[in-house]
Parts: structure tokens; sequence; C-alpha cells
């Protein structure tokens, strides 16, 4: 049974996600502000936080960003009443796996949590990698800590940013569409969310390109998607 921690303040939202993760099959755990559910997502064992971003005592970013610091890897779907693409792209950087905004569709809800349960299952079941660490030129992926180096120097890395990187990265020259980067790294077996994937290349980019304009690691295939450097 998949165990699921719930930080929402509004009792109708927490009620309605309650009824459907139940269905799932889910254990849920609540907490109505983000002070609450800080603690029990780092000293608890989730498979999955629901997280709203305006919270009492500690907002979702906050949370979000401790957690990662703490190297607790639990999927984080965000929940956020704003609209604005700057506070989904502070989510997805404070290291939420996915958001929805409010008001969203329970259908699309229900969508996106069985995709990153999939995800998470699929992960826990592969047996660890035989390579411990890929060099590739001046970039190191150690594998198992999840800890990706340039130059010898540490780069953060959001949760996803990791698994997109290590799936371009262990097969150099191999060229991914969109689609086929968000079913394995996302685990979403629908199209139309092909924007989730340029966004987080483009982050991606930005930490690890000495030039981003001329990338010299995760290149451009023209017409599919995108490939790892083979000539490194």
């Amino acid at each position: 049974m998949n165990k699921v921690l719930v930080v929402e303040d509004d009792p109708n939202i927490i009620e309605l996600i309650n009824i459907h993760m139940v269905d799932l099959g889910c254990e849920v755990h609540k907490a109505l502000n983000g002070k609450e559910g800080y603690e029990l997502a780092l000293n608890n064992t989730f498979d999955l936080i629901v997280l709203d971003l305006m919270l009492p005592e500690m907002d979702g970013i906050s949370i979000c960003q401790k957690l990662r610091a703490l190297e607790v890897h639990t999927p984080i779907l965000m929940l956020t009443a704003k609209s604005e693409e700057f506070d989904k792209v502070l989510g997805l950087e404070s290291g939420a796996d996915d958001y929805l905004t409010k008001p969203f569709g329970v259908r699309e809800f229900i969508a996106r949590v069985k995709a990153i349960l999939r995800r998470q299952k699929r992960n826990e079941e592969q047996a660890k990698p035989v390579e411990k660490e890929l060099s590739l030129g001046a970039l190191l992926i150690h594998l198992e800590k999840r800890k990706v180096s340039l130059d010898g120097e540490r780069v953060a890395l959001t949760p996803k940013e990791f698994e997109l990187l290590v799936v371009l990265a262990q097969n150099p020259g191999r060229s991914y569409d969109r689609d086929q980067l968000l079913s394995l790294v996302w685990g979403y077996d629908f199209s139309g969310y092909e924007h989730t994937v340029n966004s987080h290349i483009n982050r991606l980019r930005a930490k690890i390109e000495p030039d981003i304009s001329n990338p010299q690691y995760i290149l451009t295939t023209w017409g599919v998607g995108y490939r790892f450097n083979d000539e490194l």
C-alpha cells in the first residue's frame, strides 16, 4: 500500500484528495499547516507528498527546499492557486516533481498521481546500476548518491533534472523525443505536456552548460528532441 502525505490547509480539498487516494488503495496522512507537514515528511517514509504552495507556518517552497537539502527524495506534487509561470518554475526549481494549478480536474489529478507512483515503483524495482559513476568530459554523475559535479564543483539539481540527465547521459548519441522522455522520467503515458520536458531541459542546460547558446552536453536533434553528446 502506498503511503501519501497531503499537506493542505483547505479541509475541503484534503477531503477530496483523501477520497480519491483511498480509492487508489493509498494510506493517507494529513497535515493542515506547513510546519506539521514538514515534520511528518522528515520523520516518516512516504511514497508521495501532495503539497500546497501557500500554507500557514511554512510555505510549500520552503518545505521542498529543506527536504531536498536533507536528501529526502520523496516525490512531491505541488498544488498552487497561482497561475503565473514564475510560481510554477519556482516550485520545480525548489525540488517539486510536478505541479497542478487550482482548480484542477479530478481526472488530471489522478493521472498525475498514478504516473508519479508508477515511476517510483519502477525506480525501486530496478536493480542498482552496475556503474556507480558516469564521467563525461568535465561532468561527473554519481548514480547511487544522485550527485552531479562540473569541474569538481557540485551542481544542485532537482530530482527530475537529475533523472532526465541520467536518461540522456547513459545513452550518448541516442535521440529521444519529448513523449519518450515524459514516459521515462515522469511516467506519463499521454501527450500534451511536452512543455514540461522543454522547461526542464532549459534549466538543466543553464546549470551544466558552459555556454548555453552553444551546448556541449545536451544537444538538440532537430525535428526529434534531445540527445547527449557522444563525442566527449
